[in-house]
């Protein structure tokens, strides 16, 4: 089975991704390689793997081997215009391994105000440590974030859609942006994939993922890759070589499982998960519905305009309702996890309050009545979505019962 070339179907692509005659052999599954040292037959034949550093040549552990290789060819042709993927030991890895990839003591970057956490924290905390100094911006105000840029700006930070308020920003137009200013744009495109929205192609210079999530798509591994062209592409393989990423042989293999089920995978749970979003549109109790991919949703219309397809996380805002009554909600679920991360097989609801950590776009929005802003962000699994929607409704009933 010959790697599967990129004018082929995603179907297609995925099945066949990364799957190299010379790291398969007889077998259709790369095999397991767990080796910290790569032997040499000589001292010629030792100096000669040192001269090259690139996937496909052995030289020692932490350079890969294999199944590692076979997972960052797979996820390099899963994204359009990348020259290569670097594998990182979880998400957020791969989102410091970017930023310290491309900034230095001196910089600014500007990172979106709907970011995830870990990725303001890291900002607010390492990164102002060595002297990078970030700046927060709005992701829908796009005259704002241009009026941002000053000289020392080297990088721009988006999610779309956000982390659990889910807007959509103009990704192609911020890119563009950035560009012009001479800065590298990157986006951490955990929820669609490249499946969904090729980052690249849109304009990004850098898309990094959460493996952990729908590529894993079981719960069972931790890992981030980010994938870019040529020339960002060589600097973040030498800096993750500088700190040590290498991540285990084992997951390795468990993502390239998942990456031949996640174009099905995905498809069943943004169906599943925009039924349930209409259901919980249509009810009294529930004051908004933040799915990009509902129509009439918040920026539902840039969703439609740059993305092929979804994913089945989502949020939404109780009417009215404070803290206590979430928690009973939550509670009352029998179908649904409590628990953090997202991608899997399984649903998960989880309790969230947005407004500590905005600084530069408010939470809630100043549209919002003010007894309306009590979140609670769902992942829709691959459960019947009868029995979810049965299981939410259990749960409302039982939210207004003290």
């Amino acid at each position: 089975m010959s790697n599967t070339s990129a004018d082929k179907k995603t179907g297609t692509r995925l099945v066949g991704a990364g799957r190299q005659p010379e790291w398969t052999g007889a077998v259709v599954n790369p095999p397991i390689w767990r080796a910290s040292t790569h032997l040499y037959e000589s001292c010629a034949a030792l100096k000669a793997g040192t001269s090259s550093n690139e996937d496909g040549r052995f030289f020692y552990g932490r350079r890969g081997a294999p199944t590692q290789w076979a997972l960052a060819d797979a996820l390099t042709m899963l994204e359009p215009g990348a020259f290569g993927t670097v594998l990182y030991p979880s998400g957020v890895a791969a989102i410091s391994g970017a930023l310290i990839s491309v900034l230095k003591p001196g910089d600014v970057m500007l990172v979106s105000d709907n970011a995830y956490e870990p990725s303001r924290l890291m900002a607010n905390g390492l990164f102002k440590r060595l002297g990078i100094e970030t700046k927060f911006f709005d992701p829908l105000d796009l005259n704002a974030f241009t009026a941002m840029f000053c000289e020392n700006t080297k990088a721009v930070l988006i999610e779309s859609p956000g982390s659990l308020t889910m807007e959509v920003c103009d990704t192609p137009a911020i890119a563009a942006i950035a560009r012009k200013h001479g800065a590298v744009s990157m986006i951490d495109n955990t929820w669609a994939t490249p499946l969904a929205f090729p980052a690249l192609r849109h304009g990004c210079d850098i898309a990094i993922m959460a493996l952990t999530k729908h590529v894993g798509g079981h719960s069972d591994l931790m890992m981030g890759s980010v994938s870019a062209g040529e020339r960002w592409y060589k600097r973040l393989r030498q800096t993750a070589q500088t700190l040590g990423h290498v991540v285990s042989p084992d997951d390795a293999a468990l993502a390239l499982r998942g990456i031949r089920t996640l174009e099905i995978r995905l498809q069943k749970q943004t169906n599943t998960a925009l039924g349930i979003a209409k259901w919980l549109d249509a009810r009294n109790d529930v004051a908004h519905v933040l799915c990009p991919m509902l129509p009439g949703s918040p920026t539902h219309e840039t969703w439609a305009r740059d993305f092929t397809g979804g994913c089945g996380l989502f949020s939404f805002v109780l009417k009215g309702r404070g803290a206590e009554a979430r928690d009973r909600l939550i509670d009352a679920l029998d179908l649904f996890g409590i628990g953090y991360s997202w991608g899997g097989f399984e649903s998960l609801a989880l309790p969230a309050d947005p407004a500590p950590i905005r600084t530069a776009a408010s939470w809630p929005p100043k549209d919002y009545d003010a007894d309306d802003q009590c979140l609670i962000r769902l992942f829709i699994g691959l459960e019947d979505v009868d029995d979810l929607i049965a299981d939410l409704a259990r749960a409302f009933d039982a939210m207004d019962q003290t």
